[in-house]
Protein backbone atom coordinates (compact mmCIF):
# COMPACT_ATOMS: atom_id res chain seq x y z
CA UNK A 1 0.00 0.00 0.00
CA UNK A 2 1.54 3.33 -1.14
CA UNK A 3 2.18 6.10 1.34
CA UNK A 4 -0.53 8.76 2.02
CA UNK A 5 1.82 11.84 0.97
CA UNK A 6 5.20 10.99 -1.03
CA UNK A 7 7.67 14.15 -1.98
CA UNK A 8 10.10 12.59 -5.54
CA UNK A 9 13.08 15.18 -5.67
CA UNK A 10 10.77 18.19 -5.35
CA UNK A 11 12.28 21.45 -6.20
CA UNK A 12 10.02 24.83 -5.77
CA UNK A 13 11.33 28.58 -7.01
CA UNK A 14 9.86 31.62 -6.80
CA UNK A 15 11.68 33.39 -9.11
CA UNK A 16 15.73 33.00 -8.38
CA UNK A 17 14.79 31.91 -4.79
CA UNK A 18 14.50 28.40 -4.12
CA UNK A 19 11.52 27.31 -1.51
CA UNK A 20 12.52 24.02 -1.72
CA UNK A 21 15.87 22.06 -2.89
CA UNK A 22 15.72 18.22 -4.21
CA UNK A 23 12.76 17.28 -1.06
CA UNK A 24 11.87 13.82 -0.83
CA UNK A 25 9.55 12.56 1.97
CA UNK A 26 7.41 10.38 2.67
CA UNK A 27 4.30 10.27 5.08
CA UNK A 28 2.80 7.22 6.03
CA UNK A 29 -0.98 6.37 6.65
CA UNK A 30 -2.31 7.24 10.13
CA UNK A 31 0.71 8.82 11.51
CA UNK A 32 1.28 12.48 12.39
CA UNK A 33 4.11 14.26 10.87
CA UNK A 34 5.43 17.51 13.03
CA UNK A 35 7.61 19.52 10.54
CA UNK A 36 9.70 22.36 12.34
CA UNK A 37 12.05 25.00 10.95
CA UNK A 38 12.29 28.80 10.98
CA UNK A 39 10.14 31.16 8.82
CA UNK A 40 10.97 30.94 5.12
CA UNK A 41 12.38 27.26 5.19
CA UNK A 42 9.69 26.26 2.60
CA UNK A 43 7.44 24.46 6.05
CA UNK A 44 4.16 26.16 4.12
CA UNK A 45 5.41 25.11 0.84
CA UNK A 46 5.42 21.66 1.51
CA UNK A 47 1.76 21.87 2.44
CA UNK A 48 0.62 23.75 -0.30
CA UNK A 49 1.96 21.43 -2.46
CA UNK A 50 0.08 18.70 -0.89
CA UNK A 51 -2.72 19.93 -1.64
CA UNK A 52 -2.50 21.30 -5.39
CA UNK A 53 -2.50 24.94 -4.68
CA UNK A 54 1.26 25.12 -6.15
CA UNK A 55 2.64 22.89 -8.37
CA UNK A 56 6.53 21.85 -8.15
CA UNK A 57 9.18 23.72 -10.31
CA UNK A 58 10.61 19.43 -10.74
CA UNK A 59 9.67 16.62 -9.30
CA UNK A 60 6.52 14.38 -8.22
CA UNK A 61 4.08 14.44 -5.45
CA UNK A 62 1.87 11.89 -5.20
CA UNK A 63 -1.50 11.43 -3.08
CA UNK A 64 -1.78 8.25 -2.42
CA UNK A 65 0.03 7.04 -4.83
CA UNK A 66 -1.48 8.95 -7.96
CA UNK A 67 0.19 12.65 -9.12
CA UNK A 68 -1.37 15.24 -7.42
CA UNK A 69 -1.80 16.87 -10.78
CA UNK A 70 -3.79 13.43 -12.09
CA UNK A 71 -6.11 14.26 -8.96
CA UNK A 72 -9.79 16.09 -9.56
CA UNK A 73 -9.88 19.74 -7.82
CA UNK A 74 -12.92 18.04 -6.38
CA UNK A 75 -11.63 14.74 -5.55
CA UNK A 76 -8.87 16.60 -3.94
CA UNK A 77 -10.80 18.54 -1.90
CA UNK A 78 -12.65 15.60 -0.25
CA UNK A 79 -9.36 14.02 0.37
CA UNK A 80 -7.61 17.02 2.46
CA UNK A 81 -8.58 19.37 5.22
CA UNK A 82 -6.39 22.47 6.04
CA UNK A 83 -6.39 24.45 9.27
CA UNK A 84 -4.40 27.77 9.32
CA UNK A 85 -3.58 30.01 12.02
CA UNK A 86 -5.77 32.73 10.92
CA UNK A 87 -8.57 30.49 11.20
CA UNK A 88 -10.20 31.69 7.94
CA UNK A 89 -14.01 31.50 9.43
CA UNK A 90 -16.24 33.44 6.63
CA UNK A 91 -16.82 36.95 9.41
CA UNK A 92 -20.69 37.13 8.25
CA UNK A 93 -21.70 33.21 8.41
CA UNK A 94 -23.03 31.62 11.63
CA UNK A 95 -20.24 28.59 12.76
CA UNK A 96 -22.93 26.22 11.54
CA UNK A 97 -22.80 28.05 8.29
CA UNK A 98 -18.85 27.92 8.13
CA UNK A 99 -18.49 24.28 9.57
CA UNK A 100 -20.75 23.40 7.14
CA UNK A 101 -19.91 24.44 3.79
CA UNK A 102 -17.74 21.88 1.99
CA UNK A 103 -21.00 19.72 2.58
CA UNK A 104 -23.08 22.15 1.11
CA UNK A 105 -20.96 22.16 -2.11
CA UNK A 106 -20.95 18.48 -1.87
CA UNK A 107 -25.31 19.18 -2.30
CA UNK A 108 -25.30 17.21 0.96
CA UNK A 109 -28.97 17.26 2.61
CA UNK A 110 -30.00 20.07 4.76
CA UNK A 111 -30.74 17.08 7.52
CA UNK A 112 -27.58 15.58 7.07
CA UNK A 113 -25.84 18.54 7.04
CA UNK A 114 -27.22 19.13 10.18
CA UNK A 115 -26.04 16.10 11.92
CA UNK A 116 -22.78 16.77 10.76
CA UNK A 117 -22.24 19.76 12.37
CA UNK A 118 -23.20 18.52 15.91
CA UNK A 119 -21.15 15.55 15.74
CA UNK A 120 -17.70 18.01 14.87
CA UNK A 121 -18.83 20.42 16.85
CA UNK A 122 -19.40 17.74 19.53
CA UNK A 123 -15.51 16.06 18.44
CA UNK A 124 -14.13 19.91 19.01
CA UNK A 125 -15.94 20.12 22.30
CA UNK A 126 -18.35 22.85 21.34
CA UNK A 127 -21.81 22.16 22.86
CA UNK A 128 -24.08 22.37 19.15
CA UNK A 129 -26.57 24.33 20.76
CA UNK A 130 -25.03 26.81 22.23
CA UNK A 131 -22.60 27.46 19.41
CA UNK A 132 -24.10 26.95 15.82
CA UNK A 133 -26.16 29.90 15.99
CA UNK A 134 -22.94 32.21 16.93
CA UNK A 135 -20.56 34.05 14.36
CA UNK A 136 -16.79 34.26 14.34
CA UNK A 137 -16.61 37.46 16.52
CA UNK A 138 -18.28 35.82 19.09
CA UNK A 139 -15.91 33.37 19.80
CA UNK A 140 -12.54 33.20 21.55
CA UNK A 141 -9.04 32.51 19.73
CA UNK A 142 -9.48 29.13 21.13
CA UNK A 143 -13.07 28.41 20.06
CA UNK A 144 -12.84 29.23 16.16
CA UNK A 145 -9.71 27.69 15.94
CA UNK A 146 -11.80 24.32 17.25
CA UNK A 147 -14.47 25.62 14.77
CA UNK A 148 -11.87 25.90 12.19
CA UNK A 149 -10.54 22.46 12.70
CA UNK A 150 -14.23 20.85 12.71
CA UNK A 151 -14.76 22.48 8.97
CA UNK A 152 -11.09 20.93 8.09
CA UNK A 153 -12.55 16.89 9.13
CA UNK A 154 -16.36 18.00 7.87
CA UNK A 155 -15.98 15.58 4.56
CA UNK A 156 -14.17 12.71 7.03
CA UNK A 157 -10.48 13.51 5.03
CA UNK A 158 -8.03 11.05 4.44
CA UNK A 159 -5.22 13.98 5.24
CA UNK A 160 -5.52 17.13 7.38
CA UNK A 161 -2.56 19.90 6.69
CA UNK A 162 -2.11 21.95 9.97
CA UNK A 163 0.21 25.34 9.40
CA UNK A 164 0.94 27.00 12.34
CA UNK A 165 -3.00 25.83 13.99
CA UNK A 166 -2.18 27.84 17.81
CA UNK A 167 0.67 30.16 16.79
CA UNK A 168 -1.64 33.11 18.03
CA UNK A 169 -2.93 31.45 20.98
CA UNK A 170 -1.96 32.15 24.53
CA UNK A 171 0.18 29.43 25.92
CA UNK A 172 -2.41 27.81 28.41
CA UNK A 173 -5.11 27.51 25.41
CA UNK A 174 -2.55 26.31 23.28
CA UNK A 175 -1.09 23.30 25.88
CA UNK A 176 -5.26 22.94 25.98
CA UNK A 177 -5.48 22.63 22.43
CA UNK A 178 -3.05 20.66 21.64
CA UNK A 179 -4.07 18.11 23.93
CA UNK A 180 -7.76 18.07 22.45
CA UNK A 181 -6.33 17.76 19.22
CA UNK A 182 -4.52 14.50 19.90
CA UNK A 183 -7.56 13.16 21.49
CA UNK A 184 -9.21 13.85 17.96
CA UNK A 185 -6.51 12.60 15.91
CA UNK A 186 -6.64 9.07 18.07
CA UNK A 187 -10.46 9.36 17.26
CA UNK A 188 -10.79 10.36 13.67
CA UNK A 189 -7.00 8.48 12.57
CA UNK A 190 -6.32 10.96 9.88
CA UNK A 191 -2.78 11.22 8.75
CA UNK A 192 -1.82 14.98 9.61
CA UNK A 193 1.10 17.18 8.28
CA UNK A 194 1.32 19.55 11.12
CA UNK A 195 3.75 22.61 10.75
CA UNK A 196 5.27 24.55 13.88
CA UNK A 197 7.82 26.72 15.03
CA UNK A 198 8.15 25.00 18.72
CA UNK A 199 10.34 22.49 18.99
CA UNK A 200 8.01 21.31 22.29
CA UNK A 201 5.14 21.34 20.31
CA UNK A 202 6.35 19.16 17.56
CA UNK A 203 7.14 16.31 19.74
CA UNK A 204 4.60 16.75 21.43
CA UNK A 205 2.03 15.99 18.59
CA UNK A 206 4.25 14.32 16.17
CA UNK A 207 4.69 10.24 15.99
CA UNK A 208 8.10 11.92 13.91
CA UNK A 209 9.46 15.07 13.52
CA UNK A 210 10.95 16.60 10.41
CA UNK A 211 13.42 19.56 10.83
CA UNK A 212 13.12 21.91 7.68
CA UNK A 213 15.60 24.67 6.67
CA UNK A 214 16.16 27.39 3.79
CA UNK A 215 14.29 24.37 1.50
CA UNK A 216 16.30 21.44 2.42
CA UNK A 217 15.28 18.49 4.82
CA UNK A 218 17.68 18.68 7.36
CA UNK A 219 16.59 15.63 9.87
CA UNK A 220 14.28 12.96 10.45
CA UNK A 221 13.42 11.70 14.05
CA UNK A 222 10.70 9.77 15.77
CA UNK A 223 9.30 10.71 18.74
CA UNK A 224 9.94 8.00 20.74
CA UNK A 225 13.66 8.08 20.03
CA UNK A 226 13.57 12.27 21.26
CA UNK A 227 11.61 11.05 24.20
CA UNK A 228 14.68 8.14 25.33
CA UNK A 229 17.55 10.66 24.39
CA UNK A 230 16.36 14.10 24.84
CA UNK A 231 18.75 14.76 27.88
CA UNK A 232 21.82 14.30 25.43
CA UNK A 233 22.44 16.36 22.52
CA UNK A 234 24.47 13.99 20.78
CA UNK A 235 22.59 11.21 21.39
CA UNK A 236 19.60 12.94 19.73
CA UNK A 237 21.90 13.88 16.36
CA UNK A 238 23.04 10.13 15.93
CA UNK A 239 19.15 8.95 16.36
CA UNK A 240 18.21 10.37 12.74
CA UNK A 241 16.36 7.76 10.91
CA UNK A 242 14.96 7.39 7.19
Amino acid sequence: MPAMITYLGVHKSYGEHAALTDFSLEVQRGETLALIGPSGGGKTTVLKLANGLLAPSRGTVLLDGRPIDEWDRQELRRAIGYVIQQVGLFPHWTVERNVGVLPTLEEWPPEKISARVNELLTLVDLEPDRFKSRYPSQLSGGQAQRVGVARALALSPAMLLMDEPFGSLDPLIRAQLQTELLAILKTVEVTTILVTHDLTEAFRMGTRVAVLADGELEQRTRRATYSEGHDNADDKKNDDID
